[in-house]
Order: C-alpha cells, then structure tokens, then sequence
C-alpha cells in the first residue's frame, strides 16, 4: 500500500487542506490519505490550540465525502510531544513495514526538514511530498547538502492547486464576524457556529 499523510493542527481544517490532500493522492496513486490532528507539536509550543475534540470532529466532517480520506485519532492519544518520528514508527507496525508511507508538507517546512527531531532518521523510514504553488520558488540546496541521496530518493516536490486560505485568517474573520463560506466545507462551518469557536 502507499499511504499519504496530512498532519496539521486543523484549527480549523479548510479547504486548502483537502484539495492539497486529493492532488497528492491523485499525483502518486496513493490507496489513501490519511488525516492526523497533531496534540501538542513542538513548534507551537506556547501557543493556544483549540482543543483537541473540537479540531478532531472537524477534520472528520471535513473528510467524509472522500472515501479515500481517513482520519487517525493516534497523536490525540499520545503523551508528551508529537514528534513526526513517532507518528511513522507507529504507522509501521499498523501496516506493516512494507507499505510506503508519503508525508505532506508545504515547502515552506521542506526548507526547514533537516532542522526536525532525527530528520535523517526521519526520511529513510518515510517519502516526502513538498506541495509548492505555481510561481513560488523556495530553495531546496540546504536540504539536499544535509540528506544527500535520500534527498534524491525520499524527497518530493509536486505542485498544488493555490488556495491561499490560512487557519489563523480564518479565525480572526470569525472573531470579527465575518463569512468564512466556500472557504471551509459546509458541515465544518456549521459546526463552528453551532460550538461558538473562535467567538473571542
């Protein structure tokens, strides 16, 4: 099997996500997408997060319709920090160390891969698929200087649809009482209004 991997606070889970996550799946043939809310990820430590049951119902509305879209509850569940290692460990023995395991990320966070907790541990257990839009050129050389030839064989540039939605954007319109129509899925919206998220 080829298993992708969306990992994100989804806070909220919006449309930039899915249609991310369907042109990934539909660019490497992957069997599925496999949505993962992150607990507590070391990079925004200190920052407020909301909680975890509402960020988790809303990743699973937002993907229902997909019958290639699964969710995973796995990193709610865990102690301490997520780290994106442990998270592949776990998946591994789940499905079996010989399926392929894709983990999605912008590329923005690709520059940043070799600065990740046992990065090079990291991607020789699991393929990375950086998402890049049309237009925006990031630079790759540190991070192939770092991995070397696992660069060349686990490391992956595709280009997405740029839906340039943002959660943090989408919260603040909500604290303003603004519309966030067409840019979350229906039932997503309807849950927040109905749980008065991001009220204050």
């Amino acid at each position: 099997m080829k298993i992708g991997i969306m990992g994100g606070t989804f806070d909220p889970i919006h449309l930039g996500h899915l249609a991310t996550a369907e042109a990934v799946r539909e660019s490497f043939s992957l069997d599925e997408i496999l949505f993962i809310p992150a607990a507590r990820p070391p990079h925004k430590l200190g920052k407020l997060v909301t909680d975890e049951k509402h960020r988790l119902a809303m990743t699973i509305l937002a993907t229902r319709s997909n019958k290639f879209f699964k969710v995973s509850d796995m990193e709610l569940k865990r102690t301490g920090l997520s780290y994106t290692l442990d998270t592949i460990n776990e998946l591994h023995k789940i499905f079996g160390s010989s399926t392929e395991l894709f983990f999605i990320i912008g590329a923005d966070s690709l520059a940043d891969l070799f600065k990740w907790h046992a990065a090079k541990e990291l991607v020789a257990k699991c393929h990375f698929i950086a998402t890049t839009r049309q237009g925006v050129d990031v630079d790759f050389s540190a991070v192939e200087k770092f991995f070397g030839a696992a660069a060349r064989e686990h490391i992956h540039r595709v280009t997405t649809p740029g839906l340039e939605i943002s959660s943090t954007d989408l919260r603040e319109k909500i604290r303003l009482g603004r519309s966030i129509k067409y840019l979350v899925p229906e039932a997503v919206e309807e849950y927040i209004l109905k749980e008065k998220l991001y009220d204050d």
